[in-house]
């Protein structure tokens, strides 16, 4: 059984915390400056990116650190590679279909009949149960989303879900299932590749070429492009995910087992992406949601420079005093996340919502309060469901 590893859990509730921040302050509105919001929501230009831009990068490289240990405990085992394809597979199409349901948002309450934050709020908990530990959880998770998505209607008559003939709704993925298209392309290069460094690496660039390529037409007309983007979503994102795979990798290398070693690898890592990264810049630019490569790119150097942070202070110095309650609160992000993204239509169903707005309408400092004591209210709840033996399976 593979120990876990603090640094890669307190990074893990580091990034949530930030998440669950800064989505909280967005919120507040005007009030906020323009570097604690997403770049492209003040710039038109959309150039750029901000520290809040990282986010969802740095959530892509530690799911790509979390494979080697969660897929390779699996194979050390004994477990045989089918039933572990097959639990890649099970998990992308979990993470995509909640990001469907997500990301087609209220239900129109007059055709639905009884309150649309009520129908979110029984959607986010049919989440936690269907990632539950236990299978009846799990069963009554999937039956009630596949309910919700059933009943769900919108203004126009429109359904997420038609079973005559079948088909799924989908304006985009969402973030959700952004996060499992990239899982299932980090679980498939780790697969392939397992620890080789140096397969790794080039997958990475592999990757990156696909944005290149799409970039340039290549794949215009292509039937895949109707279904995820291939040279955002597989591409550029993608590599990030295996970058994480990549430094992650040096955690269970027998060659590297070793403080200096590690490190080295680390800053080598670091030095590598954030010279990709610049050289790359002048070429497709910083955007988010376009996914350049430099975005990608800086966000493994980001992500990656945090980790070796934790990694110092938490594996090697072992500083309780800081990685413990981020450790803990990393330990169940998947339940963090999905209880963050509940809150604001619970708040609506218990009427709440008005009062928890005002909050943040006084002045900056009264709504950065607020939003540190979501976050910290959240991941205290998570763990707290954590101890009491509540955890997700991913």
């Amino acid at each position: 059984m593979n120990p876990r590893i603090t640094s890669i859990d307190a990074l893990r509730g580091l990034v949530m915390f930030i998440m669950i921040f800064v989505n909280d302050l967005a919120s507040a509105g005007a009030i906020v400056p323009n570097w604690m919001m997403h770049y492209e929501l003040r710039h038109p230009d959309a150039n750029g990116m901000t520290f809040v831009d990282l986010v969802l990068p740095a959530f892509l490289f530690i799911v790509g650190m979390s494979i080697p240990f969660a897929l390779g405990s699996r194979l050390d085992k004994g477990e045989r590679t089918w039933k572990t394809i097959l639990h890649v597979l099970q998990r992308t199409a979990s993470l995509l279909f909640i990001g469907v349901l997500m990301v087609n948002g209220e239900p129109d309450a007059a055709k639905l009949g009884w309150s649309p934050a009520l129908w979110q709020v029984l959607m986010f908990g049919s989440a936690i149960l269907a990632f539950g530990s236990l299978k009846w959880m799990r069963l009554i998770g999937l039956m009630a989303l596949l309910w919700l998505s059933y009943i769900w209607v919108n203004a126009q008559g429109e359904k997420i879900l038609m079973l005559s003939p079948f088909h799924l709704r989908s304006q985009w993925w969402g973030i959700l299932g952004l996060i499992g298209w990239d899982y299932l392309v980090g679980a498939t290069v780790f697969l392939l590749f397992k620890g080789n460094r140096t397969a790794l690496l080039g997958s990475m660039v592999l990757l990156l070429g696909l944005f290149a390529a799409d970039h340039a037409g290549v794949f215009d007309g292509c039937w895949l492009t109707k279904v995820v983007g291939i040279g955002d979503t597989l591409g550029a994102q993608g590599a990030i995910t295996v970058g994480g795979v990549l430094l992650a990798s040096i955690l269970r290398a027998p060659e590297l087992d070793g403080t200096v070693a590690r490190v080295r690898f680390a800053l080598l890592f670091i030095g590598a992406t954030a010279a990709g990264a610049l050289l790359l810049h002048a070429a497709y630019g910083i955007n988010k949601n376009a996914a350049t490569p430099s975005y990608a790119l800086w966000g493994c150097a980001v992500t990656a420079a945090l980790w070796l942070a934790l990694y110092l202070i938490t594996d090697v110095r072992r500083i309780a005093v800081v990685g413990k309650p981020l450790s803990i609160a990393g330990q169940n992000v998947l339940l963090a996340f999905f209880l963050s993204e509940a809150m604001p239509f619970l708040l609506e169903v218990l009427h709440l919502e008005k009062w928890y707005h005002a909050l943040s309408q006084i002045n900056l400092s009264f709504a950065i309060l607020r939003s540190t004591a979501c976050g910290i209210a959240v991941l205290g709840v998570t763990a707290g469901l954590n101890r009491l033996g509540f955890r997700l399976r991913f």
